[in-house]
């Protein structure tokens, strides 16, 4: 059992008691909460569901062999939050970390500040592995959970309930009693102040809100020609990409950007770093504009800027790109940019039909030493 309170810096973990029932129906009712909590919460959540979860449910939590906690500020004892530990399995030594906070208590580095103290309880309480299951479209949960020593485990399928019957992927960050308290390198690095620019071309993190502009060029028939499978994407395709596009980020498997113009912020095509060999300092890069963006130079600046961040920031050794045989224009952006022509991938990709041949690639490189290094070309 952990221990009744537990200080957390500039919050406390204390038993829920009946004063705290208002601002906990407050916290529990907002739509982020509602959007990540398990099936079976109240929607709404009153008050009288607070009095509850005081009185009876979060008692149960504690006989089970779990906690659960009030998040309170440490001066003025009110309600922040709550967390607690469940999924108890003692013959494992394992436990399922969660927490919720308040909205206006957000942004003030509670929920990385709970989880450690509260990780560090559990250890000491004899636990030797916690989870924390989250969403790959909860990307702030996915920070805490690095901020807080947990690691990356991999991907729960279908272990998510949800609202309407259908089920959803959780990914699991997992922190051992011998793990450091955090936080835990990043392979890809946040891009500094939000964005890289040269005044002419900005590239910034693939975001929700760009799925429009995206699935448009991902629907061209020339930019469908160059996917691996020569099949477009569906919107709601599209929307996935850019509603996990943080989680890849920070999981370190992608960097998605979205390309826009530097002087209308209007956003023009999209470029991606794969981070395909972590062990070898190796990533693949690929790009493509909408029409009315193509011939300006506006790709060959793009892939500059990425590649000078892959070398310069997330310090990758190695950077490929391949092109199809028949698509001169990136190749002339590649040559542009300083990648260097290696050959031919025979037969590297999946036949687009049962009686075609499989396509050749086309393979270009780039390293950090090559003469023409790439630097973001004057405005």
């Amino acid at each position: 059992m952990t221990p009744e309170v537990v200080e957390a810096g500039p919050v406390r973990l204390r038993p829920f008691r009946p004063d705290d029932a208002e601002d906990l129906a407050a916290g529990r009712d907002d739509p982020v909460n509602l959007r990540f909590n398990p099936v079976g919460m109240p929607h709404p959540y009153t008050v009288a569901d607070a009095h509850w979860w005081i009185a009876e449910g979060a008692p149960a939590a504690w006989r089970s062999g779990g906690a659960a906690y009030a998040i309170v500020d440490a001066g003025t004892d009110r309600l922040v939050g709550g967390a607690g530990l469940s999924q108890v399995v003692p013959g494992r030594g394992q436990a399922e970390l969660g927490y919720w906070v308040a909205p206006r208590a957000r942004r003030r580095g509670i929920a990385t500040a709970t989880t450690r103290a509260l990780a560090t309880a559990a250890f000491q309480a004899g636990l030797a592995r916690l989870e924390l299951l989250v969403r790959a479209e909860n990307p702030a949960s996915q920070r805490v959970a690095l901020a807080a020593g947990f690691r990356l485990e991999g991907v729960r399928r279908a272990a998510g309930p949800g609202r309407d019957g259908d089920r959803y992927d959780l990914l699991a960050w997992v922190r051992l009693a011998g793990d450091p308290p955090g936080p835990v390198p990043r392979l890809l690095p946040d891009l500094p102040d939000g964005r890289l620019t040269d005044t002419v071309v900005t590239l910034r993190r693939l975001a929700p809100p760009d799925a429009e502009v995206l699935h448009r060029l991902h629907t061209r028939p020339e930019v469908v020609a160059t996917r691996v499978r020569p099949v477009p994407p569906t919107r709601a395709d599209i929307d996935r990409r850019c509603a996990v596009a943080e989680s890849d980020w920070l999981t370190g498997r992608a960097a998605d950007f979205a390309v826009c113009d530097a002087a209308t912020g209007t956003m023009v095509g999209g470029c991606a770093l794969v981070h395909d060999e972590p062990a070898t300092g190796q990533a693949m890069i690929g790009y493509s504009l909408l029409p009315e963006a193509r011939g300006r130079g506006l790709a060959t600046r793009a892939v500059r800027l990425l590649a000078g961040w892959a070398f310069d920031q997330v310090g990758l050794a190695r950077l490929w790109a391949g092109t199809a045989p028949w698509n001169t224009a990136s190749q002339r952006v590649l040559d542009r940019a300083g990648f260097h022509r290696e050959g031919v991938m025979r037969a590297r990709l999946p036949a687009p039909t049962p009686d075609t041949p499989r396509p050749d690639t086309v393979l270009w490189s780039f390293l950090p030493t090559d003469p023409t290094a790439p630097r973001p070309l004057p405005g």
